[in-house]
């Protein structure tokens, strides 16, 4: 999110510095889809064209039990310039953002590490592990649910530590049975399966499971798919080319600004990974800060930054709890999820519902 704040600021012709602890950019695709009202709000900093290039156009996402459908969301009828989902790893998004930042005159600084900030009336000082100080007249925290700039800043994170719940991913190549134009999400009777294409051809499961491997094997992805996918047609995964786990935490930060410092992406908040909200969230905070961020250095107003800092709060408290609704629905008691799928197949018969359930998702209802 760093990457897009300062790709907003150098396109409006501001210095900008950017330090990461990283060597080198992540390699692997983590979150992997960027919504409608996300790459309406990148246009403005000029790399809506470029993802969508490289990225893939899914339109619909689809809600399923075996080969059965329960709800089928439509996003090819939103009033949008992109509707659809784009699907594309977040290697490739960082990517885009550090070759426009590099066109606009910018670059990031690699491995630094952000271990002290202070601040006064004229300006902030970040204070790095080598020594060294970087000075600057505001200071965005980028870095992650656990930012030290935000602990040091006093600006809290509250929320529930980890819901008890584990989930695996695995991003696999597979043989037959899964369409490459859809996002599907299985509500078995084992558990849920989400598989969603991706550009290179490859699919991205995810599941919630009892106990999850640190690595997801060829074996582990093909029991979930036997057991939670499609039925009339076998898949066969015959490759894994990358695996993880994870647990979900809920938290919003207290507040978003103290004074020169200001929060954007996992520092400001993290949540459940249902519909794929994250990182496009924190997309939409760095395009909205860096806009803030332009307008008070040009005129001294800070007025802009308190509106980022409510307003982006407010909006992150819907998400989160948009992910919570959803990450329950997916998870409800075994007893419980006929009943629940019977529900979800009634509401499906109403337009109104799919039609709400797609703008939710897409986050245009939010304009």
């Amino acid at each position: 999110m760093g990457l897009a704040v300062a790709v907003s600021l150098a396109g409006q012709g501001r210095e900008v510095t950017v330090v990461d602890r990283q060597a080198a950019g992540a390699n692997t695709s983590r979150a992997s889809v960027v919504h409608p009202r996300t790459l309406e709000m990148l246009e403005r900093i000029g790399v809506s064209k470029r993802l969508t290039e490289l990225g893939l156009h899914v339109e619909q996402f689809n809600i399923a039990e075996g080969d059965r459908t329960l709800v089928p969301v439509r996003f090819d009828r939103l009033p949008t310039e992109y509707p659809y989902v784009l699907m594309i790893p977040q290697y490739l998004t960082e990517q885009v953002l550090l070759e426009r930042l590099e066109e606009l005159g910018g670059k990031v600084h690699r491995p630094y590490v952000a271990c002290g900030v202070r601040q006064s009336d004229e300006g902030a000082e970040v204070i790095l592990e080598s020594g060294e100080v970087i000075r600057a007249r505001y200071v965005v925290a980028a870095d992650g649910m656990n930012s030290r700039i935000r602990d040091l800043a006093g600006l809290g994170f509250t929320g529930a530590d980890t819901l008890p719940l584990n989930f695996t991913l695995a991003d696999v190549r597979v043989e037959g049975g899964l369409p490459a134009e859809e996002v599907l999400l299985y509500f078995s009777k084992v558990g849920i399966l989400v598989a969603a294409p991706l550009p290179d051809g490859s699919f991205r499961l995810v599941a919630e499971v009892e106990e999850a491997p640190e690595h997801p094997d060829v074996a582990y992805a093909q029991r979930l798919l036997n057991t939670r996918g499609p039925k009339s047609e076998t898949v066969r995964v015959a490759e894994v080319i990358w695996g993880s786990r994870f647990r979900i935490h809920e938290r919003v930060a207290d507040r978003y600004r103290e004074g020169r410092i200001l929060l954007a992406g996992d520092a400001a908040h993290t949540h459940s990974p249902a519909g794929g909200q994250g990182m496009n969230l924190g997309l939409r905070d760095a395009v909205t800060l860096g806009e803030a961020l332009a307008v008070a250095l040009s005129s001294g107003d800070e007025s802009s930054l308190d509106d980022y800092a409510m307003s982006s709060r407010e909006e992150a408290v819907r998400v989160v709890s948009l992910a919570h609704r959803l990450t329950r629905l997916a998870t409800v008691p075994t007893a419980v999820r006929p009943a629940r799928n019977l529900v979800l197949r009634l509401l499906a018969q109403l337009p109104r519902f799919r039609r709400g359930l797609a703008e939710q998702l897409a986050a245009i209802g939010h304009r």
